[in-house]
């Protein structure tokens, strides 16, 4: 399960890094800054449009990444996630979050 709290505290840690940096090395950062969280690095047009995001801000969108069968794949369902996609937006969220 991922609790709100790291949502919150993910998508910071993303506004904060310098955009500049190349995706794998926010990748390495995100992992070691929160040990034991799987974590993959995308860019938003990279995940399906019908998947809506658990939290955005100016600078990403965070998704449920559910890795506990066969397969991993994105979900909706909080206490099924076990980890994150961080996807990378290009530009500025609008009020709507979109």
């Amino acid at each position: 399960m991922i609790a709100a709290g790291m949502l919150a505290s993910v998508a910071d840690s993303v506004a904060e890094a310098s955009p500049f940096i190349a995706d794998i090395d926010l990748q390495h950062l995100l992992r070691a800054e929160y040990d034991g969280l799987r974590v993959v690095v995308c860019n938003d047009d990279d995940v399906p449009v019908n998947m809506p995001p658990a939290l955005g801000n100016a600078r990403c969108r965070l998704y449920y990444l559910d890795a506990g069968e066969h397969c991993v794949k994105l979900t909706r369902d909080a206490s099924a996630a076990s980890g994150l996609v961080v996807a990378l937006l290009d530009g500025p969220l609008d009020a709507d979050g979109d």
